[in-house]
């Protein structure tokens, strides 16, 4: 069976400007949805009825989007989302947006098969949403700075949050910075890198190529690029981990290569995971609210699902938690 997917790629056109074309929307010129239709009759392409049923009332359903399920992050985000659901008696749907424009996730936004959706995944483009956003179809965005009708941004101070923990370890007489960073693509880790970025460049600091490398958010991540600074021989004093699930998997690689934190290096993570204060020592960390910026999130989308007015940008403040795996650097 086609789906809007196969149309838009025989139109020669974007998956937003067909689905446009496929609904009549106004934005798409005459000439443009004629070649889309023309596509949708030669592979007898038909709109998902459910979906088109679902247009018409509530399934009192949202959805939560995320690029990836595991990790101590999203358990929180998804408790937090989920207990704001349940308050307004509605159901939440937590999918992965694995597989990017054909992903399930991108299904129910452009069907409309919730009545709203919030979002934490790099690879749902902005394309896709806004094409999927509207005044009947709120959408909240954790993850970056996008605009548009029915788009609503919540973010973290990452940039404050980089420059604390950058300045505490400076602050702790740490000159030698290395800097464990998230995926490229990240808008997290960007804020984070400029935080970074600005506290060394305040103190008169330059950082080192070969003490920036990429953990990709992920424990494993951490390991790896903990072990390929230890290959290098030259260690730095102290470690920015950009999340605390990588500063976790540094620990290990220092702890197998016989290097102790703090005495022989410093370490300071990202997000104040609940693991972070119960691994030997306690992990030093920038503390984000997981747990309210979900609850946010949430209710500003039913704010929006009953028509009431809210702002399109919120930031949440970060705060710097302070335990046992920074060492005062002589």
């Amino acid at each position: 069976m086609a789906t809007i997917k196969d149309v838009a790629k025989l139109a020669g056109v974007a998956l937003s400007t067909a689905s446009y074309a496929m609904s009549g929307d106004s934005k798409v010129s005459a000439k443009t949805r004629e070649k889309v239709l023309e596509a949708a009759r030669q592979l007898n392409y038909q709109k998902n009825g459910f979906a088109m049923d679902l247009k018409r009332s509530r399934t009192n359903t949202i959805a939560l989007i995320l690029r990836d399920l595991s990790g101590p992050y999203y358990s929180e985000l998804i408790r937090s989302i989920q207990d704001v659901a349940l308050s307004n008696s509605y159901d939440l749907i937590a999918c992965s947006s694995m597989g990017g424009k054909g992903s399930t996730a991108v299904r129910y936004m452009m069907e409309k098969r919730v009545d709203g959706a919030i979002v934490l995944a790099h690879n749902i483009t902005d394309e896709i949403l806004h094409a999927a956003a509207g005044p009947r179809f709120p959408v909240v965005v954790m993850d970056r700075l996008i605009a548009g009708e029915g788009l609503i941004n919540v973010v973290v101070d990452g940039e404050q949050g980089g420059y604390s923990a950058t300045r505490h370890l400076i602050e702790n007489g740490h000159s030698s910075i290395a800097y464990i960073s998230g995926p490229a693509d990240s808008y997290d880790n960007a804020l984070r890198y400029q935080g970074y970025l600005r506290a060394m460049h305040e103190a008169g600091l330059s950082e080192k190529a070969k003490w920036k490398l990429s953990g990709n958010f992920i424990r494993e991540g951490g390991y790896k690029a903990t072990k390929m600074m230890l290959m290098q021989g030259e260690l730095p004093t102290a470690v920015f981990f950009a999340n605390d699930e990588m500063a976790v998997g540094g620990m290990k690689a220092f702890e197998e290569a016989k290097i102790s934190v703090p005495e022989d290096i410093s370490v300071i993570g990202f997000d104040d995971i609940q693991l972070a204060e119960y691994i030997h020592p306690p992990l030093t960390t920038i503390r984000q609210p997981m747990y309210e910026s979900g609850s946010l999130a949430g209710h500003l989308l039913f704010q929006m699902l009953n028509g009431d007015a809210v702002n399109d940008f919120y930031k949440l403040k970060i705060e710097l938690m302070e335990r046992k795996s920074v060492k005062i650097q002589g």
